[in-house]
């Protein structure tokens, strides 16, 4: 059992949580306009273990991958307690977003209902090349950038929601490129993942469509705030 749960915590990425999906919530920090330290970072801990944790580790295991995904090389195998025990920790999440206000909650489960539909056989947006992105998009990239600023104490205005839809449009541009080295397995499942469905080339054209004009919006919602940085930021990101 104790060898068990440690798969289960691989399973929750952490790291990758914790150190490449947090742009989204950080940014919703930096575009607020006050800062309360304490729940922000209570919140971030909420959004990246249970919720972001949760969701991926009910992802893998509708998933059942034997080859590398994002953030883990060697997946071991996950047992049916697992799957009960993701859910639970997103619910978890959610009944602790409910303490900071009503939009807080509602947008914390807006993305529970987006990480379950990409998932569960019963809708499997996963394997819709589009449907997989809108929820990608939502869950992950938008309303993360909400949450971040709702947690520091801002309101939602119209800074962060551009800023939000840069930052998910960013975000987006490379999912797909993540798809590539798991084309066998997606084709084995009858997944028909974007990158199954439009091939390298396609991936590629759509990375330039919504990186760009990802960095279009995210810079244009930083202007609002920090002027000289966005301008930074935007050659910054179009010469990379």
């Amino acid at each position: 059992m104790i060898k068990e749960i440690g798969h289960f915590l691989l399973h929750l990425r952490l790291h990758y949580q914790l150190f490449i999906l947090s742009g989204g919530f950080l940014l919703g920090g930096l575009m607020a306009d006050q800062m309360d330290t304490l729940h922000f970072w209570l919140q971030f801990l909420n959004v990246h273990v249970l919720l972001f944790g949760g969701a991926t580790a009910f992802n893998s295991y509708w998933d059942k991958d034997e080859g590398p995904i994002g953030g883990l090389k060697n997946p071991p195998k996950m047992t049916e307690w697992m799957r009960m025990a993701s859910l639970i920790m997103m619910f978890l999440g959610w009944v602790w977003a409910m303490f900071f206000g009503l939009i807080y909650f509602v947008i914390y489960g807006v993305s529970i209902l987006f990480f379950w539909l990409y998932s569960t056989p019963l809708a499997r947006w996963k394997s819709h090349p589009y449907l997989s992105l809108l929820a990608i998009a939502v869950s992950t990239g938008f309303n993360s950038v909400l949450l971040g600023a709702i947690a520091a104490g801002s309101s939602v205005n119209s800074s962060v929601i551009i800023s939000a839809l840069g930052a998910s449009m960013i975000l987006l541009s490379l999912y797909p490129v993540s798809q590539i080295y798991q084309l066998e397995q997606d084709k084995r499942r009858g997944d028909r993942t974007f990158a199954v469905e439009y091939g390298v080339d396609g991936v590629k054209f759509f990375f330039v469509i919504s990186y760009l004009f990802g960095m279009i919006f995210f810079s244009s919602g930083l202007l609002q705030i920090y002027p000289y940085p966005a301008v930074i930021f935007f050659i910054l990101g179009l010469i990379s």
